[in-house]
């Protein structure tokens, strides 16, 4: 007699895992804000590659034809859709990316680090967070450090440093071809060639200083000036870049 051995089974193992993502979120006329997408692209290429982004359509309110149309102009311009953002109950075809509910402004919980070589590396956890949005703190432990994110260690050409909880400190340079975006201000005590994406997450006070200005691109709250934009006075020169009515403003910095 034979007997046959008990089949072994594992469990599926499912683990929550948090991305910050992109948004585009598209106005009309389409045509503009295609084009005007084309010259950020332009000035800052591969700023999407490899990154998740979302595709805001509650203000534009697309006919379905109309969001294939746009998902694949974005797609050949390099950006891959892999969710779209809509409120009601438009039903999206199967070749679309999901329609995503309930998606948030990106807060505290979400603290990017550099390691010794450069490579930002996430940190924090959600509660802690939480407690820190509500200005308390437990009993047994000392108040937390303000989030300021300091890279000691140039930033190299294809390094990519994100800070969601704050400032960023940079004691060396940034190459050309790196960038930098943070959700607060922006400090670079070397050289400045990459892109400076300062106030990200809606931080209109945010400023971007730099000790001498070679940048491809400086940026406060989405507000953005190119090298092709800048006066040449101030290549070369110490400067900040600050929101003023609306107005991206560089200015010499002493």
């Amino acid at each position: 007699m034979t007997f046959a051995a008990p089949v072994e089974t594992k469990s599926i193992r499912f683990r929550a895992r948090s991305f910050v993502a992109f948004t585009l979120t598209p106005e009309a006329p389409l045509s503009e804000w295609l084009g005007s997408l084309d010259r950020w692209i332009g000035n800052s290429p591969g700023y999407f590659a490899g990154r998740p982004v979302v595709l805001n359509l509650n203000t534009l309110k697309p006919e379905i034809g109309q969001i294939e149309a746009l998902v694949a102009e974005l797609g050949l311009r390099g950006i891959r859709i892999y969710a779209i953002e809509l409120d009601g109950s438009t039903a999206l075809e199967a070749n679309l990316p999901p329609v995503l509910i309930g998606a948030k402004e990106a807060t505290a919980g979400l603290l990017m680090q550099a390691d010794a070589k450069g490579r930002p590396e996430a940190t924090g956890k959600p509660e802690e967070a939480g407690r820190a949005e509500q200005g308390k703190q437990p009993e047994d432990r000392p108040p937390e450090a303000p989030a300021t994110l300091m890279v000691k260690t140039p930033i190299r050409s294809g390094q990519s440093v994100f800070h969601a909880h704050g400032d960023v400190i940079v004691l060396g340079s940034v190459a050309s071809g790196s960038e930098i975006v943070a959700a607060g201000s922006i400090h670079v005590y070397g050289t400045l060639r990459g892109r400076a994406s300062a106030g990200v997450l809606g931080h209109s006070a945010a400023r971007i200083f730099c000790r001498k200005n070679e940048a491809e691109l400086l940026s406060v709250d989405g507000w953005y000036c190119t090298a092709e934009e800048m006066e040449p006075s101030l290549r070369g020169k110490a400067v900040q870049a600050f929101l003023e009515k609306d107005t991206l403003r560089i200015t010499p910095f002493s």
